[in-house]
């Protein structure tokens, strides 16, 4: 049996390949760790702090309540496509390898783990985070990657009280929707330009988490205006988000460059089964 993915291309089911994605599992996990290093623990001690420590109901993301019934509808009905076609692809790319489900299980950790450091922006209504959506999109693609997405902001909203149900749709389309194809359009058109592998990954990480909270804004500023104009709110919110998502976007680019280069480097193979290279590719030392 032969399944052919825009991400993935052509892989057969067989035992051989079985392990592919169980490989590559491990080497993903491997680069978390090794990439985060200290500033990694120290995100991680970070994003655990409002789990040890009482506080008020300020959510990350988009907070509940926040948009109008109407709004938060429209939000979630552009999202339902994409996590529908998210479904369909996890089906797809599962017949063909049984180990790729636990790999968008492990993504789906990192994401959530990455977008749980909130950072308040009082004037916004909602909070800055990084969001890891480029580097699942770079790593599964897109689509897996707002399926990974919708998840993670599901047990935040469920559990943590982070974001909410009535805007989970709105905050799946700015983080999943646009953060990964974003990512993934930007990791790709640096790709064709020859841009250097490690480059291009801390490009598609800022511009994933830039592109992110413009969307965000855009979603605030049109739920929330009423008879006001939509633009002097829209900008007003843009820059009460620079202060914080400035430096959080050039780090999620750092983050997403080491990842992808430390993959590169351990498991080049294994990029190439995904995708990430192409077979023609040369690592060579003066590259990353």
């Amino acid at each position: 049996m032969k399944v052919r993915s825009a991400e993935f291309g052509t892989r057969n089911d067989s035992s051989a390949e079985c392990g592919d994605f169980g490989e590559f599992s491990r080497a993903v996990q491997s680069a978390v760790y090794k990439s985060a290093g200290k500033p990694g623990l120290i995100l991680l001690l970070l994003s655990l702090c409002p789990l040890l420590t009482p506080s008020d109901a300020h959510a990350m993301h988009i907070a509940e309540g926040i948009l109008p019934f109407g709004w938060a509808a429209l939000w979630f009905a552009l999202s339902l496509p994409f996590v529908g076609y998210g479904l369909y692809r996890l089906r797809k790319i599962s017949e063909a390898d049984l180990s790729f489900k636990p790999l968008v299980g492990l993504m789906t950790a990192v994401v959530f783990i990455i977008s749980l450091m909130p950072v308040p922006v009082p004037t916004a209504g909602t909070c800055s985070h990084p969001c890891g959506t480029a580097i699942s999109g770079i790593l599964l693609g897109p689509a897996i990657s707002v399926l990974i997405t919708a998840a993670a902001l599901l047990i935040q909203a469920l559990f943590l009280a982070h974001g909410g149900l009535s805007t989970w749709g709105a905050d799946i389309v700015s983080m999943g929707v646009v953060g990964s194809f974003a990512g993934y359009g930007m990791f790709k058109i640096a790709r064709v330009m020859k841009v250097n592998l490690m480059v291009a990954g801390f490009m598609a990480g800022l511009i994933a988490d830039w592109a992110t909270y413009l969307t965000t804004s855009l979603e605030l500023a049109s739920g929330v205006r009423g008879d006001s104009p939509f633009l002097p709110l829209f900008w007003k919110i843009v820059v009460a988000f620079i202060p914080t998502q400035l430096p959080l976007g050039i780090l999620e680019g750092a983050m997403t460059a080491g990842m992808i280069g430390l993959l590169s480097r351990k498991r080049p193979d294994l990029l190439m089964k995904m995708g990430v290279l192409k077979p023609g590719d040369a690592l060579r030392s003066g590259e990353l």
